[in-house]
C-alpha cells in the first residue's frame, strides 16, 4: 500500500501545524487534504442513500442537557408523537436530552425516528431511540442532511447548537434557498428574549427586515406548531399544482 495516500485525518479544521505534524511535507496535500475530500464525499453519498426514500419528516432541535425528568423532555415526547400522529418522521440530531425525547416520542409512537449523530469528543453514541442512525465528522453535511430531507423546523429550548441550527435554517428562508419552509419555536417564555433583541436591536438598527421576523413562529401549542408545518405543506402542494397546470395550459396553447 502506497502510504502517501493513508487515511489518516487531522482534526476537521487543523492548524498548518497540526497537519505537519501528521503527514510528511513532500505529501502533506496529497495525504491529508485530498483523503478529507474523499470522505466528505463518502458522507454525503452515505447520507443521501440513507435518507432518499424517507418521505415527509421535520426535523427538531434542542438541547442536548435537558435532564429526562425536566417538563422540557416532557414536552419533546408530545412533539415527537404528535409529529408523528400528522405523518411525519421525526429527524433529530441523535444526541441525549431534548433530542432523546423527540425521537422517543416518535418511535413509541409508531413512526419512523432518525438520528444523525456528529463525532464529538463529549458525547458518545446516539441515544437508543433512532430507527434511522448516522454519524457525521462534518457540521455542514450534517446540516444539509436535516434541511434536505424536512418539511420544516421545530426547535425546542436550547443553547449554542440549537440557535446554530435555528439561524442557519432562518438563513436559508430568508434568501429563498428553500421556500415554504416553516421554522416553529416552542416555548414563548424561553424564546421571547432572543426575539426581542432581533426586534428591538437587529431589525431597528436595520441590520434586518422586519418581514424576516414574520418567518418565525412561536408557540406553547404544539397542536399549533403541527398546524403550522401541515399548512405549510399544503402551500407548497397548491404551488406545485398551479406550477403544472400552468405548463400544461402553456403547452395546449403552443399545440403540443
Amino acid at each position: 500500500m502506497d502510504t502517501r495516500f493513508t487515511p489518516a485525518e487531522p482534526p476537521e479544521f487543523a492548524t498548518p501545524a497540526e497537519v505537519a505534524a501528521t503527514h510528511p511535507a513532500a505529501v502533506r496535500h496529497l495525504g491529508a487534504e485530498a483523503w478529507r475530500v474523499l470522505r466528505i464525499q463518502s458522507e454525503f453519498v452515505e447520507g443521501f442513500g440513507a435518507l432518499a426514500e424517507l418521505g415527509k419528516a421535520v426535523a427538531v432541535f434542542g438541547s442536548a442537557r435537558t435532564p429526562p425528568t425536566s417538563p422540557e423532555y416532557a414536552l419533546g415526547e408530545q412533539v415527537g408523537k404528535a409529529l408523528v400522529e400528522a405523518g411525519y418522521a421525526v429527524i433529530t440530531g441523535g444526541g441525549p436530552g431534548a433530542m432523546e425525547s423527540a425521537n422517543k416520542g416518535a418511535q413509541e409512537a409508531g413512526g419512523t425516528s432518525v438520528g444523525l449523530g456528529i463525532e464529538l469528543p463529549f458525547e458518545q453514541g446516539l441515544n437508543p431511540y433512532c430507527d434511522i442512525e448516522l454519524i457525521f465528522r462534518y457540521f455542514f453535511v450534517r446540516k444539509t442532511m436535516f434541511v434536505k430531507y424536512a418539511q420544516g423546523f421545530v426547535v425546542l429550548p436550547g443553547g449554542i447548537g440549537t440557535l446554530d441550527e435555528l439561524f442557519e435554517a432562518l438563513t436559508l428562508v430568508q434568501t429563498r434557498k428553500v421556500t415554504h419552509f416553516p421554522l416553529v419555536l416552542i416555548g414563548r417564555g424561553y424564546w421571547s428574549g432572543l426575539l426581542d433583541w432581533l426586534r428591538d436591536s437587529v431589525v431597528a438598527g436595520g441590520k434586518a427586515s422586519p418581514k424576516d421576523l414574520d418567518l418565525i413562529h412561536v408557540t406553547d401549542d404544539i397542536e399549533e406548531a403541527v398546524r403550522i408545518i401541515v399548512d405549510a405543506e399544503m402551500l407548497l402542494d397548491e404551488a406545485e399544482a398551479a406550477s403544472r397546470h400552468d405548463k400544461e395550459e402553456a403547452e395546449r396553447r403552443a399545440g403540443r
